[in-house]
């Protein structure tokens, strides 16, 4: 037996969980633990819309800062 990752549309979900729950020997596991909800995503990907040049840093900028802040 062989396992498989989907992803699918929300808005075709449904139509493709039903139709597998007919097929023998299938088992359905809905891991919705790590699953971002649909409007934090629509938060980031706004934000990331509008976000500037210049509200960004490098890496190394972020590490150094970091470093600073909690190993004092």
């Amino acid at each position: 037996m062989r396992q498989l990752t989907v992803t699918i549309p929300d808005d075709f979900y449904e139509t493709f969980i039903n139709f597998l729950k007919r097929v023998p020997d299938v088992s359905i596991n809905e891991n919705v633990e790590n699953e971002i909800p649909l409007w934090q995503q629509e938060m980031v990907l706004e934000r990331m819309k509008n976000a500037k040049p210049e509200d960004f840093i490098s890496r190394e900028d972020f590490e150094n800062k970091m470093d600073k802040k909690w190993l004092k």
